[in-house]
């Protein structure tokens, strides 16, 4: 392949992953072409894109960009991108359950917010928690103090509420 070529294919995807900001890459190498085309049709319905890349035409691309560091991840192998999604928590999640399905599918690492991670590292990220679940989180912790306070309020008259009902009922045994 010329450089002219491999410039261009690099100037490409250089443009294709400008938006993207965090992602996971695996090793696709080994898998039948029905397991990568069902990965594919699975992965496509929950907005996560994969894409093979070329090692050293990826390095040059994610080094124009400014993400140099991420070039560690294209050393050796086959390599596939995987980006997309609502975030790369879940895009990790996916592709670490697509490891488990497909047993020639592994990880190689993820680059999120400008740090590489090894497998471990991807292997982590998705065990975190997802942005929709912090979300969830966040909304529970900030409602429970009001929770609290309304049935600290609500707890007093409960009680008296329980008491007189006691009364009536002891002294309407008594009357009969």
């Amino acid at each position: 392949m010329s450089t002219y070529v491999k410039e261009l294919l690099s100037k490409e995807l250089a443009e294709k992953f400008a938006d993207v900001k965090d992602f996971v890459v695996v090793d696709t190498k080994g898998m039948s072409g029905n397991e990568n085309n069902e990965m594919r049709g699975a992965l496509r319905e929950k907005g996560i894109r994969l894409t093979v890349v070329r090692n050293a035409m990826m390095t040059r691309a994610m080094e124009s960009l400014g993400r140099g560091q991420a070039s560690q991840l294209f050393q050796t192998g086959p390599c596939t991108v995987a980006y997309g999604g609502d975030s790369v928590v879940d895009v990790a999640k996916e592709m670490v359950d697509w490891t488990k399905k497909v047993k020639t599918l592994s990880l190689k690492g993820a680059f999120v917010d400008g740090m590489v991670l090894d497998v471990a590292g991807a292997e982590a990220l998705a065990k975190m928690p997802n942005r929709a679940e912090l979300q969830g989180t966040i909304v529970m912790l900030a409602a429970s103090p009001g929770r609290r306070v309304a049935g600290c309020i609500l707890s007093p008259g409960g009680i008296i509420a329980g008491c007189i009902k006691g009364l009536i009922e002891k002294l309407e045994k008594s009357a009969a």
